[in-house]
């Protein structure tokens, strides 16, 4: 706050405090009209541009589900990834609820979300002529429209991303790519886990785990209480259980499950300040869920079961239950509701927790992941020091005319 207050100069509205009119008005703005209120004077350009109030601004926005649209070919020869959080909190504007926030020229590449954190999207593109094609991974910031290529990277996969408090840095927990054949050798640890700092010059660094690197991959993470939590079911170890990667001290952890979950992979989620899992019963047509009662002790409490309206879903929309795609997770950070979402054919279906249908979507290549967007307008100094950075230019394009400078 105090950063904020020596960028002004002079009172920034007659009949306000600063105090109010900067951490009680301002600050509560979104942050596409925020960047309208930077036009006004320079004042208030100065105080909204001050990292502090950045900060303070990130952490009021709502923290969402995150979908996709990928179209790898047009006429053109070209294609795109549009980047889509789904904002179903109340008084949203149905136009709003999945309107895109950045769209990424692919060439016709295969693109892919593979990571979120704090407004900092890692994404990948991969020809896809092979298996054992490279990915190249870039990282952005999709409403400051920074973005720079992450070119260590190249023949790794990606865990999971996440902060590191004691540096301020944000980092990616990374394996090798067990499909690749690169002419260049290999670290000689081969297949262990390993750490890169985003921005960082230096490579990945190795920190061991062999065993820990074969029970995740491609699976998707949830970031809770500092770490890294990922559902591991039978075919990788010899029971269900969930694996946590202490990111502070770079260790790994088990954690019991609350039940042996039916078929299919449950889902992880943070909801009201607790861990979540979401399973399927075995004829799939309900949903169990379970909260962490008391995270510390592995004690965990069944909350809710959720009948799914297969019927109604299979007359309207003829969804085949074996053939879906379902995620569950929370709504967003101001709300203790659940959001189940399911994809198939084109159809993106919402269902509550008393299992009625409460919308539907038709958007073909719209589809669902399970990575959270927290709009941020803060500037990381990262970016500027990497070869190819770019601001509001290729690959990032508008999809529509309406692309705001941040």
């Amino acid at each position: 706050m105090a950063e904020a207050k020596r960028a002004r100069a002079a009172p920034l509205h007659p009949y306000l405090p600063d105090e109010i009119f900067i951490w009680e008005i301002l600050l509560r703005l979104p942050p596409k009209p925020l960047l309208r209120c930077r036009a006004v004077c320079r004042g208030w350009r100065r105080a909204t541009s001050a990292r502090d109030f950045l900060l303070a601004h990130h952490t009021r926005q709502p923290s969402l589900p995150l979908l996709f649209e990928s179209n790898d070919k047009t006429d053109e020869g070209g294609g795109y990834l549009d980047v889509i959080p789904l904002d179903r909190r109340a008084g949203v504007a149905v136009a709003d609820q999945l309107r895109c926030v950045a769209r990424f020229d692919t060439g016709g590449a295969f693109a892919f979300m593979e990571a979120s954190c704090d407004g900092l999207l890692v994404l990948s593109t991969n020809q896809g002529q092979s298996l054992s094609d490279v990915s190249y991974y870039s990282v952005c910031n999709p409403v400051t429209r920074q973005y720079a290529p992450l070119p260590l990277l190249r023949g790794f996969c990606i865990a999971g991303m996440y902060p590191h408090p004691h540096t301020g840095e944000y980092r990616l927990l990374t394996y090798l790519d067990p499909l690749l054949e690169l002419d260049e050798p290999w670290p000689a640890a081969g297949y262990h886990c390993y750490v890169y700092a985003l921005g960082s010059s230096e490579p990945p660094r190795d920190i061991g785990w062999p065993e820990a690197e074969e029970a995740i991959h491609a699976l998707d993470p949830v970031l809770f209480r500092g770490g890294l939590h990922w559902f591991i079911d039978k075919d990788k170890s010899e029971s269900c259980m969930i694996m946590v990667f202490d990111t502070i001290a770079e260790l790994f952890r088990q954690m019991h499950v609350p039940a042996v979950p039916g078929p299919g992979e449950p889902d992880l989620f943070e909801m009201d300040g607790m861990l979540g899992m979401a399973s399927f019963t075995d004829a799939r047509t309900t949903i169990d869920i379970w909260m962490t009662h008391d995270y510390d002790n592995e004690i965990w409490a069944f909350k809710y079961r959720v009948k799914l309206p297969v019927v109604e879903l299979a007359t309207r929309f003829g969804l085949d239950k074996y053939n879906w795609r379902l995620v569950v997770s929370s709504c967003n950070d101001d709300d203790n509701d659940l959001l189940i979402l399911v994809n198939y054919d084109g159809w993106l279906l919402q269902i509550d927790m008393a299992g009625k249908l409460v919308s539907s979507f038709h958007r073909k290549l719209v589809g669902p992941t399970l990575l959270r967007f927290k709009q941020s307008l803060v500037r990381h100094t990262f970016f500027p020091t990497r070869e190819g950075y770019v601001v509001n230019d290729w690959p990032l394009i508008s999809p529509d005319d309406h692309a705001v400078d941040a």
